[in-house]
């Protein structure tokens, strides 16, 4: 299992200053770069400042300046707020700026905030139906010139200027958690992002077996790689466990406002809803937190990541935008280098050697 990490710019109060932001994100970039991280993934937002993030692509061009090896990933494209031609485009030259380093991410979007002001209103699940629609379409126009009359768009022969740098185009990953999706985007040969959110440690194995079945119903298709991300903190003291649950539930209250479109927003600053208004709001309770999300010392991190393993997760993905303070996000990214990676890194190699005996010997 290989470690990735998703950072954003973010602000949760007008005093907070934009430079600031960016000066603190671009060091979180750049350790991430040094310890072997394998991709740092940003996201797609819009009019909100908790999630500072109108073009990934521009962002991840920026980042890829600043470092020299790690992946450059979306997580995720929202579909339906993109033209098919432009988003080839985009992507195209983002990897291009990037030396080939772009891993594409893609969703139906989440936010029904973002859906009022970006999609014209239309309920959010409504998304999954574009993202099927422009995914093939951006795929054949990285090929060459292509033609296209669907449902939500249409154009005459076109193509992607510029083109990928990356050999056929660069590793298109699908946002997922229901069976249909995860169905879908394996069959085309996609890649899985999905997260157990702040469900129980059971929830990742659910998402596990759903991988696992759309691989089995796809027996022709290459095996893709599957990411699962939690919102992420490592500390050294036990006790050390309040700071990170109390951002994590305060950010839920944010996210519950943006997804279910309860409360307000002034000058895209969201208000924290009530928990009155939260949705299982037993998955917000401080000991749910604790224990269902990557919170705990290296040695409680390293126990709590062996399900993912289990669940075949290639790729897990520290979720550090949380309003969690910088301090701590920059101790979480240097205990989980020295700590945490080595040891998974030593697994592999065992199961490697292992791997090589029973094949000399067969």
């Amino acid at each position: 299992m290989k470690f990735a990490v998703s950072i954003n710019m973010e602000r949760f109060s007008p005093a907070r200053d934009m430079q600031t932001v960016m000066a603190e994100t671009l060091e979180l970039v750049k350790m991430a770069d040094a310890g072997g991280f394998e991709t740092v993934w940003t996201a797609e937002h819009h009019t909100i400042e908790c999630t500072i993030a109108p073009n990934p692509f521009t962002t991840l061009a920026w980042y890829g300046h600043h470092t020299d090896r790690i992946r450059l990933g979306t997580a995720t494209l929202v579909a339906p707020y993109w033209d098919p031609i432009r988003l080839a485009g985009e992507a195209a030259l983002c990897d291009q700026l990037t030396g080939g380093r772009l891993e594409f991410g893609i969703a139906r979007g989440s936010y029904q905030y973002e859906f009022d002001r970006m999609a014209g209103g239309m309920i959010q699940q409504e998304g999954v139906a574009y993202l099927k629609e422009i995914v093939p379409a951006v795929k054949a126009l990285w090929a060459g010139d292509y033609a296209h009359d669907g449902k939500y768009w249409k154009f005459p022969l076109a193509t992607s200027v510029p083109k990928p740098l990356q050999k056929g185009h660069p590793p298109i990953w699908v946002a997922a958690r229901d069976p249909g999706t995860f169905d879908w985007a394996v069959g085309i040969g996609a890649s899985i992002l999905s997260t157990p959110l702040s469900a129980p440690a059971a929830e990742i194995a659910v998402l596990g077996d759903k991988f696992a079945k759309a691989v089995a119903d796809h027996p022709k298709v290459p095996r893709p790689r599957f990411m699962m991300q939690r919102r992420t903190c490592v500390y050294e003291r036990p006790e050390d466990w309040e700071v990170p649950v109390r951002h994590s539930v305060d950010y839920g209250r944010y996210f519950e406002n943006l997804f279910q479109n309860v409360g307000t927003v002034t000058n895209g600053f969201p208000e924290a809803v009530p928990f009155e208004v939260v949705a299982n709001r037993s998955n917000y309770s401080p000991e749910s937190v604790r224990e269902n999300l990557m919170f705990g010392t290296p040695d409680e991190v390293i126990e709590k990541l062996l399900p993912y393993e289990a669940a075949g997760v290639d790729q897990y993905c520290l979720g550090l935008s949380f309003n969690l303070p910088f301090e701590l996000q920059k101790k979480t990214l240097s205990l989980f280098i020295r700590e945490v990676m080595p040891v998974f890194a030593e697994r592999a190699r065992s199961r490697a050697a292992d791997a090589a005996k029973l094949a000399m010997a067969g």
